[in-house]
Formats: C-alpha cells, structure tokens, sequence
C-alpha cells in the first residue's frame, strides 16, 4: 500500500463517473470534440466513455501496473485536449467530462489532470496494490479511508465543475461594471 493509494482512487473513480455520464449522454463530449476538429458520432463517445469506467474501475479494484498505466494515459490525453482548447481559445462551453454538467475547460481542469495522472503512474511504477490490498492495511475496516476517498472526490468534482463556474460569473461581474 502506498500513500498515493487514495488520489489513484480518486482518480478513479473522477474517470468511473465521467465515463458513466459519457455512456448515459455523450452530447456535450460530442460537440466538444467536433468544435475541437474530431469528427466523432454519439456511439462512438458512448464506446469511450464505457471503456473509461471499465479502465478505471478495474484499475481500482486490482491496482495493476498496467491499467493504473491507463488511468495515466487517460487524463495525459484530457490534458493535452484542454491546453490546447485553451491556448486556442476554442469556443467550448464544456468539455462534457461529466455529462450536461457544465465544465468548461480551465487550467485547475489541467492542474487536476496533472494530479491524477501523477498518482495512476505512482501507483503503476511502486504497486500500490488494489482495492482489497489497501482496504486490508486500514483501521475500521477501511471505512475511514473510503470516507476520505468519497469526500475527495466530491472535492474534485466541485473543482471541475463548481469553481470554473464561479469563476465565469466572476468575470462577467467585473465586465458588467
């Protein structure tokens, strides 16, 4: 068991969720993809997005070197999409990471992405063992631990999803004026 045993956690389970809500509605990634120059169709978002909950959930659950290798791989890509998107000045509203929720890209998008990238190729370079593995080594029957991982993630949801938000009104406030 590592210390980065929870941030891959909660990378994980920030990856479960956005592919979930790709598979539930891939409108937003779709047309964030196409203002982007992909020419991607529904079906297509659908399949990734089933593939990136698949990754991470069974990156979580045996921690294995190669699909904690994925997760990386995974948020490197969303990392690039988002620099790019953002010294381009694309028009992109959201880039439809968790579904209809607006998440425009933004660089704590890029430092957040950065972070669970860093900890997928921690875990996959040191073993951090899975869900089981890690469970074992903590007080209360890891409840604990899975509280913080709960209360992580949720922190890194708001994060992608509340505060560029904030920050848009923000900046709509101070041009108002």
């Amino acid at each position: 068991m590592s210390v980065w045993s929870g941030p891959f956690l909660i990378a994980s389970v920030l990856l479960a969720a956005a592919g979930i809500a790709k598979v539930l509605d891939p409108t937003m990634t779709v047309g964030a993809l196409r203002r982007f120059g992909i020419p991607v169709s529904s079906v297509a978002v659908r399949g990734l997005g089933a593939f990136e909950a698949g990754l991470a959930v069974a990156a979580a659950v045996t921690g294995a070197p190669s699909l904690a290798i994925g997760v990386a791989g995974s948020y490197l890509l969303f990392t690039a999409f988002v620099v790019i998107a953002r010294v381009r000045r694309l028009p992109i509203g959201s880039c439809g990471c968790f579904g209809r929720i607006d998440t425009p890209p933004s660089w704590l998008h890029v430092a957040i992405n950065l972070a669970a990238a860093a900890s997928a190729l921690v875990v996959a370079t040191r073993d951090g063992g899975g869900l089981a593995t890690t469970l074992d080594h903590q007080p209360l029957a890891g409840l604990p631990f899975l509280a913080l991982v709960g209360v992580g993630s949720y922190a890194a949801f708001a994060a992608l999803t509340v505060v560029p938000q904030l920050a848009a009104i923000s900046a709509e406030g101070r041009l108002g004026r």
